[in-house]
């Protein structure tokens, strides 16, 4: 079991036990909560960890080194945000196949580029963003913030290295 694994077992331990200690039937509500949350993110993360599977075992590591490597230079960094930008899904999705990617041979730089990327740039939330903020408020957001990922994947490879 992971630290972090670890780590929320015992908070939802204690939010459970002080749940049950409040006496109003709490910690059943959160039992039936977090079933139904379950029951409706389960097929996507099946789906998901699947996917990851697919580009373990089907990404070519010399073709992931060659873009996404240490030595790509801007053009991984570049290719790396655009990739970012395009990734669907949240991060049940996005890290596990970031990862993958990692372990694949991609270097530090385009994986932070990546991760950075999805965060800031993720089309997926452009949709939601422009009924809300409108379009400048979202130009400019996302015009401000592409940028972002090549400096700091570009750093993370010079700080790092491979």
């Amino acid at each position: 079991m992971s630290i972090a694994t670890t780590v929320l077992v015992l908070l939802a331990a204690g939010l459970f036990f002080y749940a049950w200690r409040r006496g109003d039937g709490s910690h059943r509500q959160g039992i039936i909560l977090g079933w139904q949350t379950t029951k409706r993110t389960l097929p996507l993360l099946i789906v998901a960890f699947a996917l990851v599977g697919y580009v373990n075992v089907l990404a070519p590591q010399s073709l992931i080194e060659q873009w996404l490597g240490p030595n790509s230079g801007l053009t991984g960094l570049i290719l790396a945000t655009i990739t970012g930008m395009l990734l669907p899904g949240g991060p049940y999705v996005v890290f596990p196949l970031i990862a993958v990617l990692y372990q694949a041979g991609a270097g530090v730089g385009p994986a932070v580029a990546l991760i950075s990327s999805w965060a800031m740039l993720g089309l997926l939330s452009v949709a939601f963003e422009l009924p809300f903020m409108g379009w400048r408020f979202s130009a400019l957001r996302w015009g401000l913030g592409l940028i972002f990922p090549v400096l700091a994947g570009g750093a993370a490879q010079l700080i790092f290295g491979g």
